[in-house]
């Protein structure tokens, strides 16, 4: 009968639960480099991960970095206050998609408490 520190839980490498693997499964994969390792802070095997295509790391260590879309605006009376860019895009077909709305109301719906 196997308990819970037996089984290790596998991922993929965007983070995708693929199952469990035994103890000794588990350290042989880690032993042969085909998962990165997720030790606990008492230095127990808590999960490993398969690793991306190119060999990569399969854990991001930073955000992507991508568009900001709010920034700090100055105002006339020396305050400033956040506003957020345009977030208008284009579909398929080159038609304009206006996505302010629903991007204010996310933003609105993170922001209440």
């Amino acid at each position: 009968m196997s308990t819970n520190r037996e089984q290790i839980p596998l991922y993929a490498a965007d983070g995708i639960p693929l199952g469990f693997r035994s103890l000794e499964n588990a350290m042989r994969q880690v032993a042969g480099g085909f998962v990165r390792p997720v030790y606990g802070r008492k230095g127990h095997l808590k999960a490993i991960f398969l690793l991306q295509e190119d060999g990569g790391n399969p854990v991001e260590t930073h955000a992507r970095i991508g568009s900001r879309y709010s920034y700090l605006q100055n105002l006339d009376n020396g305050g400033r206050c956040w506003n957020l860019r345009t977030v208008d895009q284009r579909d398929e077909d080159g038609a304009l998609v206006c996505t302010r709305g629903a991007f204010a109301q996310v933003v609105t719906d993170c922001t209440v408490k």
